[in-house]
């Protein structure tokens, strides 16, 4: 069973939860950009919140499922269309044989995630199945989609018509539980989690962070983005080793532009690190584009910790109001 892609979109890759344990032999974790869109499309379809997913960004491809598949969409809305009709985000879609998966332009967000039962039948590389671009390894050939690309998928579902017409029904029946935590309003301000190296900048560059709108600039992307405002001032000039990394580290090197590390971050840096994101808000900042505008708001490590916890259990909600669906779906597949 595969995937045929018809046309690749602007950037579409296979991404899971990243790539860890090897960053200190200069491995980027790489994975999701936006982690939540992606753990949640992966529940949808049955599965656990590990498995790959494609991340699609922005301009969406045209795929064909070759065989029978149900697959779910969430992130950004790119207007998807199933055999041109429009079809909803954070809701299981069953594929038949032949059906056609296309995208008509954005509305919101810069990344979309689909996920399919079963996941993608391909090769972990270093325990993940996450694409590092620019390093061309992991993923699907270590590449983005390309036209033809055929990519295979673990588990088919094994329909026939009663038993396609009996999933259909469940699936039109069924009530998807979306806990609030999941779908959280856009925030006007992004939290930010004083960094190690606050303290060395003048007290007029701390109350600038805190005080002012940066844009992204358009040189920004899964790496790092780039700010570009008002710049920051430390009060002395010392140097500083090398530290790990990690996705969110607000970095801000010698010209006082700030870097806020993402998904394909280098594994160690040594400019200042002026903060972390809190990381209930780095899916909202993965789905901004670049040439729009971001500000932070301080929030205690303590808070930022509460914050996320209460994510991660109501992802566990919503794991366990899909029990149904994976009984469901475990009566349809098998070797």
């Amino acid at each position: 069973m595969s995937i045929t892609v018809l046309k690749p979109g602007l950037c579409t890759s296979l991404q899971d939860r990243g790539r860890f344990g090897y960053q200190h032999l200069g491995v980027s974790p790489s994975g999701a950009m936006d982690e939540l869109a992606h753990r949640m499309a992966n529940l949808l379809v049955g599965n656990t919140q590990d498995y790959a997913s494609l991340e699609i960004t922005l301009q969406g491809p045209t795929l064909r499922f070759e065989q029978a598949c149900l697959f779910a969409l969430c992130g950004a809305d790119l207007q998807a269309r199933l055999n041109d009709q429009a079809i909803p985000s954070k809701r299981p879609i069953l594929a038949l044989p032949g059906s056609t998966l296309s995208f008509k332009g954005r509305l919101s967000g810069m990344r979309a995630y689909l996920a399919v039962h079963g996941g993608f039948a391909v090769e972990p590389v270093l325990g993940s199945q996450s694409t590092l671009l620019r390093s061309k390894f992991g993923g699907w050939q270590g590449r983005k989609l390309e036209r033809d690309d055929q990519v295979p998928v673990r588990t088919p579902l094994h329909l026939t018509p009663g038993s396609q017409q009996q999933l259909e029904e469940f699936l039109g029946a069924e009530r998807i539980y979306m806990p609030a935590a999941l779908n959280p309003a856009a925030r006007d301000q992004i939290r930010l989690i004083p960094g190690e190296h606050l303290g060395l900048f003048a007290a007029s560059s701390q109350q600038r962070l805190f005080g002012q709108n940066y844009r992204i600039a358009t040189s920004s992307e899964r790496m790092g983005y780039r700010l570009e405002g008002k710049p920051l001032f430390r009060q002395h000039d010392l140097e500083l080793l090398s530290a790990p990394t990690s996705f969110g580290t607000v970095q801000v090197p010698n010209d006082g532009q700030p870097i806020i590390l993402m998904a394909d971050r280098q594994t160690t840096g040594g400019y200042a690190k002026i903060g972390q994101i809190a990381a209930v808000d780095l899916p909202q900042l993965a789905q901004l584009l670049p040439g729009t505008n971001v500000s932070f708001e301080l929030i205690r490590a303590e808070q930022a910790a509460q914050l996320d916890q209460q994510r991660e259990s109501a992802l566990q909600r919503l794991s366990s109001s899909l029990e149904s669906l994976r009984a469901q779906l475990s009566k349809l597949t098998g070797p």
